[in-house]
Formats: structure tokens, C-alpha cells, sequence
């Protein structure tokens, strides 16, 4: 009788504490879109800077990667793959959970408690967790996948203070050089630099922020016969067709961006250079039709290389601290010029995007092979026309130039950006397969 007794509560807690996904629904794959454009909106809310947007994507990315790792066999821990690591407990879970439903909670779990305006994303979470009940799932469920979902975004919350982004505050304030040729803050708010210790932020796969200094910059003369000089030129006398404008508009992404309206400027609501490429991921991931298993784990991937192509990016911007063609034009050929784009606030080499959107579709292209064609919307919401690719490395290409065409960077760090992002992008797939 013993016996029985004790194979009967074996059976209870094996069944009790594990995902049934035969008596449970799937959740659609778009889900894990859903939950990154909220966190889009609410970092537009925020006015959050591009490399700190990395910052949330990653973790919250991570969160919902780390539940279906502890599920999913075919989805590898990322224990000796990300730097510093930690094992992360899979807890005692009392009662049947959804894998599925814990991932997306885990996601949002951890997005509430990194984002400024977490609240939105609680309240959203309410809503969501509200509307699963309609597809299904029990109210036992949804408390059970709740309770694994925030032991497992309290352990990622923990791997995320480690990283040393809440130190940057403590750092004496930036201030620009006073040399020519140096980066100098750029009209119309004159906003101070963005985050420029960030490359001191641990990263998820590099050595250091160093590991793939690109070449230096040319070096600044006025000298009329100068290369520099040269880059000068190449920018003032560029002509813009109508198709060159759209594609400089469609890339912008600049969250700083504002109106002047005469006495009052007001903030034009963009999305970030991340934001856009994961909103790419989330477009491309429901066209293939893929798992939600799946779909997490490429939006994890190109999370974390933005956040590596950030760093190392960020720490050529501060190492060399060149200045914006703006400054430099305005002060040496024309000063009634203007770049089609407002120019960003920090240093000008490399280019941010041109990195991070080259890492994005090495990433990309890596899970989803060359001449993937896709019809890219994200910028539909904001009143911008989707715009049709080839490939990743084709869009990748198209946003690169796109900073040249918005007058806001020179060819040099264009190019030179799309090198060291193919490298962190290179590192990203070495370090996870």
C-alpha cells in the first residue's frame, strides 16, 4: 500500500511541476513581437537612447531565452557561452506551467522592472495575461507560469546589475574637446553626448569594448587638398534625388529628433536603429513561420549583437571623438549648410547604425540564409512606406549609406562601422554555436 502511495505522489509531482504541452495551447510566435513593440513604445516614451535600448532588448530577450532553454532541448543554455553566465535555477514550480506563456511573462517581467516607464508594460501585462485566459488557459496556469516567469527574469535582473550600467553615473561628466576637428554638441537642442561610458558595460561576447578597434579615422585638416577636407566635400556637394531622401528618412531612427517650430521644438516620435532591426526580426520570423521556441532564440541572437555592436562602436565614438560633418562643413565651407537628417548627439566615428544594422543581418542571415527576401514595415506605424530587401546584407547596406545621404556621417566611418560590425557579428554566432 506504501508503495503505491509513494508511485502515485512521484506521478503528482513529476506531472505537477513540468510543462504539459499536449494539455496546453501553443501561443502564436507573433507574441514575442507584441511584447518587443511595446517595449519600442514605451522606450519612444521615454526618449531612450539607442545603445541603452539594446540594453532592455537584450535582457528581456534573454528572460524569455532562459525558459525555453529549460524546456526545450533544442534550444542550448547559454551557460559558458555569454560572458559571466550564471547558472540559472529552474526553481520548484508547484502545479502545471505553460513554457510558452512563461517566456512572453518572463519577457515582459523583465522589460517592467529595466524600462523607466515600466508601468505601461505591467499594464499591458494585466491585459495579456487576461486575454490568455480566453485562449484556454486555466487561471492555475497562468499563476503557476507567472511565478516561474518572475523567478526567472529576478535571476536575469541580477546578471543585468552585474554588468556595471548603473556605475556609468558615477563617472565625472563627459566634456567636449576644445581642439578643431573635435565632436562639439549640434544644433537645434545642443543636447549633451549620449552615453559615453558605455563601452564600459560588460558585454555579452566580447573580450573588451577593444577587441575590434577599427583603423583611426582620417585625420582632421583643413588643408584644401586634405583627404579630410575630401569627406567635406563628398557631403556638400552630394545631390539627393527623391529616392536617396526616402531611404535617409526611412533609416533615421533617431530618438532625439525634434521640430522647431520658432519659440518651441517639440520631440518626433522615432524608434531606435535596434528597434527597428528587432521589429525586422519579429517580420521575418512570422514569415517563415517559425516555432516560438525559434523565434525567441533569433531575437535573442540579434539582441545581444546590438548591445556588443554598441559597445565596441560606442568606445571608438569616445576614443576618437571626431566631429560631426554639420560642425565641420558649417565652420570650414558653408555656414548656411544643412544635413538632411538632425545630427545625433555624440561623436561621429563610426557610425552606430552602419555597425549594428551589419551585425543584425550577419546574425540574420546566419538562421535564415542569404537572399532572404522580405518587406521591411516597421516604419509603417510612423508614417513611413515599407521598403522590400533581397537579403539582410542588403538592408544592412541600404541603412549604412543612409547616414551619408542624411548628412550626418562621413563615408570613412560608414564603411569602416560595417567592418567592425561584421566582426561582432561573426563573434556573436562564434561564441553561441
Amino acid at each position: 500500500m506504501k508503495f503505491v502511495v509513494l508511485i502515485l505522489a512521484s506521478a503528482y509531482i513529476t506531472i505537477g511541476c513540468t510543462n504539459n504541452t499536449e494539455q496546453l495551447p501553443s501561443l502564436d510566435s507573433k507574441e514575442v513581437s507584441n511584447v518587443i513593440n511595446r517595449m519600442t513604445d514605451i522606450m519612444i516614451h521615454d526618449v531612450t537612447n539607442p545603445p541603452l535600448a539594446s540594453r532592455f532588448f537584450s535582457y528581456a530577450c534573454l528572460a524569455a531565452y532562459e525558459v525555453t532553454s529549460q524546456n526545450n532541448d533544442s534550444i542550448p543554455s547559454m551557460k559558458g557561452k555569454l560572458n559571466d553566465y550564471p547558472d540559472i535555477n529552474k526553481e520548484n514550480i508547484s502545479g502545471i506551467f505553460s513554457t510558452d506563456v512563461a517566456a512572453i511573462l518572463a519577457m515582459m517581467e523583465t522589460a517592467r522592472k529595466m524600462q523607466p516607464s515600466g508601468k505601461l508594460m505591467g499594464d499591458y501585462e494585466k491585459k495579456w495575461i487576461d486575454s490568455c485566459k480566453t485562449l484556454g488557459f486555466s487561471s492555475e496556469v497562468m499563476e503557476n507560469s507567472l511565478a516561474y516567469a518572475q523567478s526567472i527574469s529576478k535571476q536575469i535582473l541580477a546578471y543585468a546589475k552585474a554588468d556595471k550600467y548603473n556605475q556609468i553615473s558615477n563617472y565625472p561628466r563627459y566634456t567636449p574637446g576644445g581642439k578643431d576637428g573635435d565632436w562639439f554638441p549640434t544644433p537645434p537642442a545642443y543636447f549633451p553626448p549620449v552615453e559615453p561610458y558605455f563601452h564600459t558595460v560588460r558585454s555579452f561576447t566580447l573580450d573588451s569594448a577593444n577587441q575590434f578597434n577599427p583603423i583611426k579615422p582620417v585625420p582632421f585638416s583643413t588643408d584644401k587638398k586634405s583627404e579630410f577636407y575630401q569627406l567635406m566635400l563628398d557631403l556638400y556637394n552630394e545631390k539627393l534625388p527623391q529616392e536617396n531622401k526616402e531611404i535617409a528618412a526611412f533609416w533615421d531612427c533617431n530618438p532625439f529628433a525634434l521640430q522647431d517650430n520658432g519659440h518651441l521644438m517639440i520631440g518626433v516620435k522615432k524608434i531606435s536603429p535596434g528597434a527597428h532591426w528587432m521589429g525586422i526580426v519579429g517580420i521575418v520570423c512570422k514569415q517563415k513561420e517559425l516555432s516560438l521556441a525559434k523565434t525567441i532564440q533569433i531575437h535573442t541572437a540579434v539582441a545581444i549583437g546590438l548591445m556588443d555592436g554598441f559597445i565596441g562602436c560606442w568606445g571608438e565614438k569616445y576614443r576618437s571623438n571626431r566631429v560631426r560633418p554639420e560642425t565641420a562643413i558649417r565652420k570650414y565651407i558653408d555656414p548656411n549648410w544643412r544635413p538632411l537628417l538632425q545630427t545625433p548627439p555624440f561623436p561621429e566615428y563610426l557610425s552606430g547604425h552602419s555597425t549594428i544594422s551589419t551585425t543584425s543581418a550577419v546574425i540574420l542571415t546566419h538562421f535564415l540564409g542569404e537572399n532572404f527576401a522580405y518587406t521591411d514595415s516597421v516604419e509603417k506605424r510612423y508614417g513611413l512606406a515599407p521598403r522590400t530587401f533581397q537579403s539582410f546584407h542588403a538592408a544592412a547596406e541600404e541603412a549604412a549609406i543612409s547616414r551619408f545621404y542624411g548628412g550626418i556621417h562621413f563615408i570613412d566611418a560608414i564603411e569602416r562601422g560595417q567592418t567592425q560590425g561584421t566582426k561582432v557579428g561573426q563573434q556573436v554566432l562564434k561564441r553561441l554555436n
